[in-house]
């Protein structure tokens, strides 16, 4: 588990790549990898991965062909610079919220706008995931635990906004507009929605074909198959 709280930026030092499998070697931040050890996970973009290899400061991780389809480790380049976090211990400070390193779509920046004292971030969402996205809610955005300050659902984006000290910490700043990212929803937050849809889809289930002829008379029908959706 981790908190998305990150603790540093890692550079990207070689890639090696083999058919169905990637390594990446990470080096770390000054004492980030004390007591690193080989089979610990380390939170990268998001991505949890596993020590494979320790050398000076740095590790080598394996990346198998599923993770590379779905999430952004596949396009990195040999000196990127990624996110990166140290899996939680037993009775440490959860300042985020919990992450399992699991993402669940990669995303796209779809506008960047800055102020004196804020960095905002807008993201394109494939619109079946909005379904969990609320304002005010956690999200997880390259392994950083973020509150959403805005979503919608019509056009499926979101924003959040960014402090000088995230900026700071993260490799957010080095963003720009069309950059891909990767994004682990909170778990809590879909079981409900998940157990709500599927608890009103039951009871409505044997009243749908009635409703629906109901509603197209009332030219309703597309908040149907919103509902249905």
């Amino acid at each position: 588990m981790f908190t998305g709280i990150v603790q540093g930026v890692a550079r990207i030092a070689e890639i090696h790549d083999k058919p169905g499998l990637r390594t990446i070697r990470l080096a770390f931040p000054e004492g980030f990898a004390t007591d690193l050890a080989i089979g610990a996970s380390v939170a990268t973009d998001g991505v949890c991965l596993t020590v494979t290899a320790l050398h000076d400061n740095a590790a080598d991780f394996d990346i198998m062909q599923q993770s590379l389809n779905i999430t952004t480790l596949g396009s990195y380049l040999q000196d990127g610079q990624v996110n990166v976090e140290r899996a939680a211990k037993d009775g440490a400070e959860i300042g985020g919220h919990p992450l399992s390193g699991h993402v669940d779509f990669v995303a796209e920046i779809a506008q960047i706008r800055q102020t004196e004292n804020n960095y905002v971030l807008r993201f394109a969402v494939p619109p079946q995931w909005m379904r969990y996205i609320f304002a005010k809610g956690y999200i997880a955005i390259n392994g950083a635990s973020l509150t959403i300050a805005e979503a919608n659902r019509d056009e499926s984006w979101f924003e959040v906004w960014l402090i000088p000290e995230t900026l700071r910490m993260t490799v957010f700043g080095q963003k720009k507009v069309g950059d891909q990212v990767n994004i682990e929803i909170e778990r809590q937050t879909q079981v409900v929605v998940d157990t709500v849809r599927n608890l009103m889809q039951e009871m409505l289930g044997p009243l749908l074909p009635a409703l629906e002829e109901v509603l197209e008379r009332q030219g309703a029908s597309a908040a149907l198959q919103k509902l249905r959706g």
